[in-house]
């Protein structure tokens, strides 16, 4: 087994729990339907974070190489996922039993701690690249990570309801255009 194989698990264990925060919400979400007011940027931001959840250990497949590990290097690594987590926490509703529930004022209440754990999750991302992977990220990888800041700033800072209807789809655009330029194949 090698340190990598080792260190992985702990990683594909967070990312795993986050996945599973998101898929359990919505099965949850299914299941009370009838008495849920739904809110499509929610359910669009929910689909984007899976995506994300599951580019993020794709990604870290390119770790698999890296010989000389150090805890604070690890430690590092591990914030991307426990982050995403609490992104998923953060987006998905406890929906209480025989009560009705709005998802729009549940976005709403929710949203500066997802766009802040959305942040948070940024930056671990280019502390890790510039870091752990020993130099500066690439262009296109460089300009996501700079739409994608630029996106949950916006969502940080905004209360508007069209504000949030522009970045929901946008964001979702924005990540599949970003995993199709930079991660169709394993990385090498």
């Amino acid at each position: 087994m090698t340190a990598f194989d080792y260190l992985s698990v702990l990683i594909s264990i967070v990312l795993g729990l986050s996945i599973t925060q998101l898929l359990g919400g919505f099965a949850a979400m299914v299941r009370a339907r009838d008495r849920l007011t739904f809110y499509w940027p929610h359910l669009v931001q929910m689909l984007a974070l899976f995506l994300i959840n599951v580019q993020v250990w794709w990604a870290l497949f390119g770790l698999r190489d890296m010989q000389h590990w150090t805890f604070a290097g690890f430690f590092v690594i591990l914030m991307q996922p426990v982050t995403l987590y609490m992104m998923s926490a953060f987006l998905t509703p406890d929906i209480p039993a025989r009560e009705r529930m709005d998802l729009r004022a549940f976005y709403f209440r929710e949203k500066t701690w997802f766009f802040a754990a959305t942040l948070a999750t940024l930056m671990v991302s280019l502390i890790k690249d510039f870091f752990v992977m020993n130099g500066p990220i690439g262009l296109a990888d460089f300009i996501g990570h700079g739409v994608f800041i630029a996106l949950s700033f916006l969502g940080l800072l905004s209360n508007r309801d069209g504000v949030q209807k522009f970045i929901a789809p946008v964001t979702l655009l924005a990540y599949c255009t970003y995993i199709g330029l930079l991660f169709v194949t394993l990385p090498r």
